[in-house]
């Protein structure tokens, strides 16, 4: 069967009885068209009964706005690791009436010129940069009139930023294990000042990093034993535990940096016989799904990854977005701290 016909607005109009004009003003909205009520209803009728769907190509022409936003990433799509970014960001480009096309680079600076030339033939209102870990990202030129919204990452041109606030949250983590009562004992897993820099560039893990330091220096007190790790994997977690354990007695606690090197901490407990948390207490960062389901579940501070896109999103259609945004990293509670024994 060929394609039925596209319900135009003189479609609608007719079928109301009344002019284009006076049809396309009611169904924009418009608040001073002095035409009856009954004319709005029979026109709303008239839309809903043939199916009418606005010409977005159009409308832009008319508007200059496409109702369409672009959102570029390195791999925020294709991991399960940050994928409440884009999440997030779909949910409110959706209540706003916006519609997003997403791009996957896979960080590659080739492809990702070729992403932002691709958005921006399709005019869309605006771009969000994203990337997988909070990390500075360096993008092509774009157009001066072309908003601009970073997430989860920052970009010395572009400022306009929405970011976990990885201050806050190293300090609540190192308190969590103070208010159960852990003064000494303390040792901190994947903390390293150079490495993690030139890994990922990440001026937000160095945040996390003062903010632990600092809550540490106001209770007076120290990490027992520190372990430096490149790459935050289970199977790094699970060698710096066992070389912890190995090397220093009296360990009753460990801060973790992210919960995957926690997830290698469990196991090398458990494999030395150890409990979490009545012999030994964990508390990291990220809230990754699968924290939920180990035993005892892991407590950590979370990346408020669907909320942070949904604000990218406001500060885009916004048109005024200026700075960076710090947005919360809510405490996620469960059972592998308790006090020491």
């Amino acid at each position: 069967m060929p394609p039925s016909k596209r319900v135009t607005l003189a479609d609608v109009a007719a079928r109301a009885g009344l002019s284009t004009a006076a049809a396309s003003m009611i169904l924009n909205g418009r608040p001073d068209t002095r035409l009856s009520q009954e004319a709005h209803e029979r026109v709303l009728s008239a839309a809903s009964e043939l199916g009418y769907r606005p010409n977005i190509a159009a409308r832009a022409l008319r508007t200059d706005t496409t109702m369409t936003l672009g959102f570029v990433s390195d791999v925020v799509a294709t991991t399960r690791f940050a994928s409440g970014l884009i999440k997030g960001a779909l949910d409110a480009a959706r209540h706003a009436g916006y519609v997003v096309l997403v791009i996957e680079t896979g960080g590659e600076p080739e492809r990702e010129a070729e992403a932002l030339a691709a958005l921006l033939d399709r005019q869309v209102d605006g771009i969000i940069f994203a990337t997988m870990r909070a990390r500075t990202m360096f993008i092509p030129d774009v157009p001066e009139q072309t908003r601009v919204v970073m997430l989860n990452a920052s970009n010395p041109r572009h400022h306009a930023s929405v970011l976990p606030d990885e201050m806050t949250g190293g300090r609540a983590a190192v308190r969590l294990l103070i208010e159960a009562g852990h003064h000494d004992g303390i040792a901190l897993i994947g903390q390293s000042d150079g490495a993690e820099q030139g890994t990922f560039g990440s001026t937000t893990v160095a945040r996390r990093v003062i903010g632990i330091r600092s809550e540490m220096a106001a209770a007076n007190l120290s990490f027992v034993a520190e372990k430096p790790i490149w790459l935050w994997e289970p199977e790094e977690g699970y060698e710096a535990t066992r070389a912890l354990l190995g090397e220093h007695d009296g360990i009753r606690a460990l801060l973790c940096m992210n919960d995957r090197l926690a997830f290698g901490a469990y196991q090398a407990l458990a494999e030395l016989g150890l409990r979490v948390p009545q012999d030994i207490s964990i508390v990291s960062f990220d809230n990754d799904e699968l924290a939920a389901y180990l035993r005892p579940g892991l407590t950590t501070v979370a990346l408020p990854h669907e909320q942070m896109g949904q604000i990218a999103v406001t500060m885009l259609l916004s048109g005024n977005a200026h700075g960076e945004t710090l947005v919360h990293m809510p405490v996620v509670t469960r059972d592998s701290i308790a006090p020491p024994t």
